[in-house]
């Protein structure tokens, strides 16, 4: 450690998560050159869009990482409602649409998807707001932390955008659970969970192709070329990598653009179907290690806040992760929840190496100096 109390960066962290953003950019680049190419575009249009992003949040993650979290919680309060307002924005003649979706803000050459920021606003509050309470946790206090949660994601319904929706869930039960939260609290949270799921079905308050996706999902055979389209081709480009993989722009499925949204939502399939079960292993393992190095940095922690606050963040990213790859292999349903850092888009990779950059503060500024790794 310096003189200043910091502790040197966490290079595993850091080395992987630029690993993962590097792959993803040639992930991206073989998902979409040769469709652009065939329309007689450039070829390294979304690599190049992606590569800015990608540079930003490099930036991002070095700034925020300089930030001492005890200065950030004086500001949660403010970051909190901003984020809010923007949902709230969203929703109105100033958000774009795109389908049936309505969850951006159109800012000229770029989208900015205000629900990504309020995943750490809420992860921020959450912390700010257990960190203050004893262990265990009060009713009244889960109570208020439900409340945290349930006004965004009531914004975020409207959107709607049901995955960010099971992303705050997630996190909320997550904090919770390490925060302090008895078995009572648990039990009750999973009785009123079951209970408000059966109804919101039973009001009708979710959208049709909502339901579809479920459906399809339950009964895939039934509808293999039409609900169920994208991950029958999902799971056959995945498949027909085998143990090795078809090689870089080899891959059928990927050329010919039969997988949907590859770029973006699908992208995990461009890593199966080019390099194989070892590549999609390997990928697997750089996203465990990142893992667990958040989590190692949570045990680190100087304070409760900041341990709340990187649980909070690892409990996003493992959400992330999980669904992600699971609805390419067919284990969940379609949810459109991107791949961290390896998915197409400018805000969400901003935002996940904001959070990233929270994280990796904690460790520069943790509690005691413990072997650097």
């Amino acid at each position: 450690m310096d003189p200043h109390g910091l502790a040197r960066p966490d290079l595993v962290l850091i080395i992987t998560y630029v690993a993962i953003s590097l792959l993803g950019l040639l992930m991206i680049y073989s998902a979409t050159a040769p469709g652009l190419e065939a329309r007689g575009l450039d070829p390294t249009r979304e690599l190049k869009a992606q590569a800015f992003f990608v540079l930003v949040g490099f930036i991002v993650f070095a700034i925020v990482s300089t930030v001492d979290l005890t200065e950030v919680r004086r500001f949660v309060g403010p970051i909190y409602i901003g984020s809010t307002l923007l949902l709230v924005v969203v929703l109105t003649s100033l958000g774009d649409s795109e389908g049936v979706a309505q969850r951006w803000i159109d800012l000229g050459p770029i989208q900015f998807q205000p629900s990504e920021i309020s995943k750490i606003a809420v992860i921020l509050m959450l912390a700010s707001l257990l960190a203050r309470s004893g262990i265990p946790l009060s009713w009244r206090t889960v109570a208020r932390g439900i409340l945290v949660v349930a006004i965004p994601s009531a914004l975020i319904f409207l959107q709607p955008d049901l995955g960010t929706m099971l992303v705050f869930a997630f996190v909320l039960l997550a904090v919770l659970f390490v925060g302090g939260m008895t078995m009572r609290q648990l039990g009750f949270l999973t009785v009123a969970t079951i209970v408000g799921t059966v109804g919101v079905f039973q009001l009708k308050l979710i959208k049709s192709y909502q339901i579809d996706r479920l459906t399809a999902f339950i009964d895939p055979g039934s509808h293999e070329l039409t609900l169920s389209y994208n991950q029958v081709q999902s799971e056959i480009a995945i498949g027909s990598g085998g143990l090795v993989g078809k090689g870089l722009f080899e891959g059928s499925q990927t050329n010919l653009q039969f997988v949907p949204v590859q770029s973006s939502d699908f992208i995990f399939t461009a890593v199966g179907e080019q390099f194989g079960f070892i590549g999609s292993a390997i990928v697997i393992g750089l996203f465990s290690i990142l893992l667990f190095r958040l989590l190692s940095i949570a045990v680190a922690a100087k304070d409760r806040f900041s341990f709340l606050v990187v649980a909070g963040v690892a409990s996003m990213f493992a959400f992330h992760i999980f669904i992600n790859i699971g609805m390419t292999i067919r284990i969940m349903p379609v949810t459109g929840l991107p791949l961290p850092f390896m998915s197409a888009g400018g805000t969400v990779f901003v935002a996940m190496s904001a959070a990233l950059g929270l994280a990796h503060s904690v460790w520069i500024r943790r509690r005691s100096p413990v072997a650097d790794q």
